[in-house]
C-alpha cells in the first residue's frame, strides 16, 4: 500500500468531517399533512400554493359515501348528486393537482352518515343487514383501492373511526384488507378514533396504527403549551409501546382543535356552535402536539384536520371551527412543518 501524503491525509480528514457535520444536521423527515377538504369545485393551482406555503408534504384526499342512519346497510357513493371533490372523478382531479406540485397523497375515503351522526356506532340490528353493509362497504372501499393503485398514490385509509363495524366483524375486516393488498400496492392505514385504536384487531395486517387524535388533555379554557405537553405523556406512553409491540409506526390520522375556549377538553366536540373564539387556546394546543410527538422516531407524522380548498376565504380569526387557515395556528403549522 502506498503511503498516505499529507495532502491526502487532509483530503481525508475534510471528507470526514463533512460526513459528520452533514450527519449531526440530518433533517427528520415526518408526513407534514393537511386533510384537504372537499368542495363542490375543482382544485385549482391557487389552491395547492397554499399547502406548499405552509411546507406540508403529504395531503388526504377525502371522497365520500353517505348513509341514511346508523342501522342502515346502503352505502351512496359516487354519484352525480355530490359535491365534485365527494366522488372518483373529483377524487383523481385533486391527487392529480397535487401530485403534480410534487405533493404525496394518503386517498382516504370516508362516510358520512345523516346528520352527522358518529360513524363508530355504525351497527346492524341483524345478520342478514350486516352481510349487505359488507357487501356495501367492499364496493365502496374497493372502488377507491382501485383509484390510488390507477393514481399511483403512496398511502391508503382503508376505513375511518368505524368502532361498531371493526369490533363486530373483525374476520370481515381482515378479509377485506387482504382483497384491498390484491387491487392496491401501496402502504395501508386504518384511521381508529382516540379511544378506539387499542382495540383494532388488524393492525398486524397493515403498515401504519392510525390515530385520530383527539385525545381529551386539559379542563382549563387556554391552557399553557407546557400544561398540555404534561397532559399528553400518559396518552404518548400508550402509543409508543403498541408502536413497540407490533413494530408500526404510529400516524395521525387527524389531529386538531378548534379555536374555542375549553379546545383540549373534549377536542372531537365539532357541533357546538355557541362557544367564544379562542386562538390562543388553538395556538397552544398545536403548539403541544407537534413538541410532543414528531421528534419520536416511532412516530411518523400526521394529517391536520382541517384544510379547506379555498384558502382565501377559509378561517380567519373570527372563525371557531378546526381549521388553522388565516390564524396564529397556522403559523405554527409551518414552523413545525419547515423544522421536519
Amino acid at each position: 500500500m502506498l503511503p498516505l501524503t499529507d495532502t491526502m491525509k487532509n483530503l481525508f480528514i475534510l471528507m470526514l468531517c463533512l460526513a459528520l457535520q452533514g450527519c449531526s444536521n440530518q433533517v427528520i423527515r415526518k408526513i407534514n399533512g393537511v386533510s384537504f377538504v372537499a368542495s363542490r369545485e375543482a382544485a385549482l393551482q391557487e389552491h395547492v400554493n397554499a399547502i406548499m406555503d405552509i411546507n406540508a408534504t403529504y395531503a388526504a384526499v377525502m371522497p365520500f359515501g353517505f348513509i341514511r342512519d346508523t342501522l342502515s346497510p346502503e352505502i351512496i357513493f359516487d354519484t352525480d348528486r355530490q359535491w365534485f371533490g365527494e366522488t372518483r372523478e373529483g377524487a383523481r382531479q385533486y391527487i392529480q393537482l397535487l401530485q403534480k406540485n410534487k405533493l404525496k397523497v394518503m386517498l382516504k375515503p370516508q362516510l358520512w352518515i345523516w346528520r352527522g351522526k358518529y360513524t363508530g356506532a355504525l351497527k346492524m340490528p341483524t345478520e342478514a343487514d350486516w352481510k349487505l353493509l359488507e357487501a356495501s362497504y367492499e364496493r365502496f372501499i374497493l372502488s377507491y383501492a382501485g383509484l390510488a393503485q390507477e393514481t399511483g398514490v403512496p398511502l391508503f385509509c382503508v376505513g375511518t373511526e368505524l368502532e361498531q363495524f371493526v369490533a363486530a366483524r373483525p374476520a370481515y375486516w381482515k378479509q377485506l384488507i387482504a382483497k384491498i393488498r390484491e387491487v392496491y400496492k401501496g402502504q395501508l392505514t386504518y384511521a381508529a378514533n382516540w379511544d378506539e385504536y387499542r382495540d383494532t384487531p388488524f393492525w398486524e395486517e397493515l403498515d401504519y396504527i392510525g390515530v385520530d387524535a383527539y385525545f381529551p388533555l386539559s379542563e382549563e379554557r387556554t391552557p399553557a403549551v407546557e400544561t398540555l405537553v404534561e397532559a399528553w405523556e400518559p396518552w404518548k406512553d400508550q402509543m409508543a409501546q403498541l408502536s413497540k409491540t407490533l413494530r408500526r409506526q404510529v400516524i395521525f390520522t387527524e389531529f386538531g382543535y378548534r379555536s374555542v375556549d375549553f379546545t383540549a377538553r373534549k377536542p372531537w366536540l365539532a357541533d357546538r356552535d355557541d362557544v367564544e373564539v379562542n386562538l390562543d387556546a388553538q395556538t397552544n394546543a398545536k403548539k403541544a402536539i407537534f413538541e410532543v410527538f414528531w421528534k419520536e422516531d416511532w412516530f411518523a407524522g400526521g394529517f391536520v384536520w382541517k384544510w379547506f380548498i379555498d384558502h382565501a376565504r377559509a378561517g380567519g380569526e373570527a372563525d371557531s371551527r378546526f381549521t388553522p387557515q388565516n390564524k396564529p395556528a397556522q403559523q405554527v403549522l409551518k414552523s413545525y412543518y419547515s423544522s421536519y
